[in-house]
């Protein structure tokens, strides 16, 4: 809907909607960028504090993806006029423990009556403007790597069903609630050429828009991708989220699977991610180097592919 409006020119915006990216760059001086992004969504996990928790990684995630410094933040809240306020206390709470722990301070925020909860903030950060991470500069022979287990979207469906056991709620709790700080700057520090974080459109959908984005094509190998305990089992049971089938059908056009990929392992690339991991373009020189760093920061990362010249299909799921 935004493309369908007039355009603003401002020599200022290095990235704006325009870039399909995951957030807005805009210049102030020469060494000083501002970092702008906003999210929010219903609860996915029944304990308000952890649903703040998650909320707030998730809104964070898109400046770590930039290679920007969260700042400063504002909550945008929606809650039910007659529902325990003692709820949103401890949601408001877990919010704000995540951006303690992101040296990104809370400074206000707005709220509305909704008979559906929603949280989440819009979070400012800032970058060096010669430094900025897009998701449209990956080169081809460039490897792929991703930071952390796919599987939230399924196992959240199997969560809303009572059928999640305790150990995959476990799990996947602590994915959304771990930051993707430290693992953006260990990237920081090598060549990399496009980074973005894997949230709503699933791996396949922010990989389509690296693809798209850089003029390139990519080769997935789904059998090197880390998938969160129970995942492969709630995606073979049918606890499968909308979004999962319609990223699914959105990049239909532009994906082709390898026979040899089990139907659940290929259903997961789509899983609608919450506070997902990085998928990362780095050099091939530096890959091993950089999954070796992240590893000892005890962040989980994998090489789940390669960037190759432009062709068809777009993406090559194969084994």
């Amino acid at each position: 809907m935004l493309g369908k409006l007039a355009r603003q020119h401002d020599p200022n915006v290095l990235v704006g909607f325009d870039k399909a990216d995951d957030a807005g760059v805009y210049q102030l001086t020469p060494e000083l960028a501002l970092v702008q992004t906003v999210d929010f969504f219903t609860p996915i996990v029944d304990d308000p504090y952890t649903y703040g928790q998650i909320a707030a990684t998730n809104a964070l995630s898109d400046v770590y993806a930039m290679g920007g410094t969260p700042r400063s933040a504002l909550a945008m809240v929606c809650f039910p006029d007659k529902a325990d306020t003692a709820i949103l206390e401890r949601i408001l709470a877990g919010g704000l423990s995540k951006m303690v722990e992101a040296e990104c301070t809370v400074i206000g925020g707005h709220s509305v009556r909704d008979p559906e909860i929603k949280f989440g903030y819009a979070v400012t950060g800032t970058i060096d403007p010669r430094r900025v991470l897009t998701n449209s500069r990956a080169l081809a022979s460039d490897v792929l790597i991703f930071t952390k287990s796919l599987g939230t979207g399924v196992i959240a469906t199997a969560i809303k069903k009572g059928l999640a056991k305790p150990e995959w709620i476990e799990a996947a709790t602590h994915a959304m609630t771990t930051l993707n700080k430290t693992a953006s700057a260990i990237c920081l520090q090598f060549n990399v050429h496009a980074m973005t974080d894997v949230t709503g459109f699933g791996l396949v959908g922010h990989a389509r828009e690296m693809a798209l984005g850089s003029g390139v094509s990519l080769r997935l190998r789904a059998g090197t991708i880390p998938l969160l305990p129970g995942a492969q089992e709630c995606a073979a049971r049918g606890f499968m989220p909308g979004g999962l089938h319609s990223n699914r059908e959105f990049t239909a056009g532009c994906v082709e699977c390898d026979a040899g990929v089990a139907d659940e392992i290929n259903n997961l690339l789509y899983d609608p991610q919450t506070a997902g991991g990085l998928l990362v373009s780095v050099s091939r020189a530096d890959s091993a180097a950089l999954v070796e760093k992240l590893r000892e920061a005890d962040i989980i990362a994998a090489e789940v592919g390669e960037v190759l010249p432009k062709t068809k299909p777009l993406i090559h799921i194969t084994t």
